[in-house]
């Protein structure tokens, strides 16, 4: 399965992805990203600043007002296009 990188504080949506098979990044720094075929985000702070700094090829999915399995079937959808 895929390589998924998920924001720290997502534990539902890390429990999900995991059960569903795919390795599972806790994302706590940018770096943290590299290698991910997509990432999940709280989308709390996204783009504050008005600046957009990519650290990864893949998808990056923001869970705001989204539960776990609104964004499990995104990051299926988003792993798939790829394919």
């Amino acid at each position: 399965m895929a390589r998924i990188g998920v924001e720290e504080s997502l534990t539902d949506v890390q429990q999900m992805l995991q059960a569903e098979g795919h390795e599972v990044v806790i994302l706590r720094q940018e770096q943290d990203a590299n290698g991910c075929d997509c990432c999940v985000i709280t989308g709390l702070d996204e783009n504050m600043m008005g600046v957009q700094n990519t650290a990864i090829q893949g998808s990056v999915i923001s869970a705001n007002g989204l539960n776990a399995n609104d964004i499990s079937q995104q990051v299926n959808q988003k792993i798939q296009q790829q394919q």
